[in-house]
């Protein structure tokens, strides 16, 4: 019999705490009924927001652990890739994909490079061009305006961007329309948005929610487990989007109420419920 379930390899960074990249996307992706399986790029005691971090390079050790995964002859219905630490990282992504990839599988990009107009100190020019050619073989990439301004060329103008300019942007990095993009972080007037073009449907479409005046880390990886999942589950890429939003606000709106620290992330457990079914 076939597998019932369907199966995802999350290419991503681990933070053991701060609710972020892969310690976010196992619960997320697993509730909604998939199976994730991760491919880790960094092991890290929590994220780099905080004061001090444990931090270990998984680069040497990427091959080797994807190899194990040949020898099982995996295949997965989505891959989708996150945190790349370095130019190799970069390699072993596109071979991973070209091994792993068939005809059903749909490859999601998040460009995790940039935020606030300023791109990672981490990242190099090499890298910067390195993922441009990936996000060419993605069917959705889900960058924020700044990564989505430094991937088509364009000058950052700041985060309230009009939506004619973000229909401008996705034309520029929809691969001549072979690509879905999904622009996150747009505010407007009182809303925060994302602007999408949708490949399926050659259209565009904006979805928003109320704006919470607090940003917390991690909030760009569990939006696109959601979206992950989601299209797994047959959902139209609007839907994914808008449930997406959704799951983002409530936990955001709830998670402003303690007096956590903004480090630790969207309290978002409470909400996981609302993605089973």
């Amino acid at each position: 019999m076939a597998n019932p379930i369907k199966r995802c390899a999350i290419i991503n960074d681990f933070s053991g705490f701060g609710r972020c990249s892969l310690s976010v996307s196992l619960p997320i992706i697993s509730a909604m009924g998939i199976q994730c399986c991760t491919v880790p790029t960094a092991i890290l005691s929590n994220h780099t927001g905080y004061s001090s971090y444990f931090f270990e390079s998984f680069t040497d050790k990427m091959q080797s652990y994807i190899k194990e995964w040949q020898k099982l002859e995996l295949d997965f219905d989505l891959i989708s890739t996150g945190f790349l630490g370095c130019s190799e990282q970069f390699d072993i992504v596109k071979s991973f994909i070209n091994d792993f990839k068939q005809s059903k599988t749909i490859i999601v990009v998040d460009p995790v490079m940039a935020d606030n107009g300023k791109i990672y100190s981490t990242y190099t020019d090499e890298m910067c061009s390195k993922m441009k050619d990936l996000i060419s073989v993605a069917d959705v990439i889900t960058p924020n305006i700044t990564e989505a301004c430094i991937l088509s060329g364009e000058k950052y103008d700041g985060e309230e961007i009009s939506f004619e300019k973000a229909k401008s942007l996705c034309q520029k990095l929809n691969n001549n329309k072979k690509t879905s993009v999904v622009i996150t972080g747009i505010i407007n007037s009182e809303d925060i948005c994302s602007f999408v073009y949708d490949k399926y449907s050659d259209s565009f479409f904006k979805v928003c929610t109320p704006r919470v005046k607090k940003a917390y880390p991690g909030t760009g990886d569990l939006f696109t487990s959601v979206i992950c999942a989601s299209l797994l589950n047959q959902s139209e890429l609007k839907e994914a989007v808008s449930l997406a939003s959704k799951f983002i606000y409530d936990a955001a709106s709830y998670s402003i109420n303690f007096d956590t620290d903004i480090n630790d992330g969207l309290i978002y457990e409470p909400f996981l419920k609302t993605l089973i079914n």
